[in-house]
């Protein structure tokens, strides 16, 4: 036993615990790099790789199927649309088959009186004063007019 004792406080016994607990730290952080480093593989690489490959390709897919959709979308409501407007030509129809409608509008649209009805027609007085101003394009050559009519659809445009 003494020589145990003896051996355990020699300078080659404490040297080599050293080189062990030295050894064991430097393997520890060996292995602490290696995890770290571990982390991104060829593997996962290769991954990625091929999921931005599928995301690119799908991308223009999608976006034709979005843009169809938004179509589809906008064709149902003008069906919709036309669907209420052949409603309303219906109903229009409908109404210019009852005597007393279509009686109602030629009055109103043509100024017929029935017989023994005095008809009256109310001027609008800017309307008159209007009239008697494209009287005095009757007075002028063609041409003017034919210019006066350009000049007043250009100026219309602006």
């Amino acid at each position: 036993m003494s020589v145990t004792n003896r051996d355990r406080f020699s300078t080659t016994t404490r040297i080599k615990l050293l080189g062990e607990q030295t050894a064991a730290r430097v393997y520890r952080s060996q292995t602490k790099r290696q995890a770290r480093r571990s982390r991104l593989t060829g593997r996962a690489a290769l991954l990625a790789l091929v999921l931005c490959t599928l995301i690119v390709a799908l991308a223009y897919p999608m976006r034709q199927y979005v843009s169809q959709r938004a179509e589809i979308a906008d064709l149902e409501r003008e069906k919709q649309q036309a669907g209420e407007r052949v409603e309303q030509l219906r109903d229009l129809k409908a109404r210019w088959q009852d005597d007393a409608y279509a009686e109602q509008q030629i009055r109103q649209r043509l100024h017929y009186v029935m017989p023994g009805e005095t008809g009256y027609v109310v001027i609008d007085p800017d309307a008159a004063k209007q009239s008697r101003a494209d009287l005095g394009a009757a007075d002028r050559p063609w041409y003017a007019n034919v210019w006066d009519g350009v000049d007043k659809s250009d100026a219309s445009d602006r």
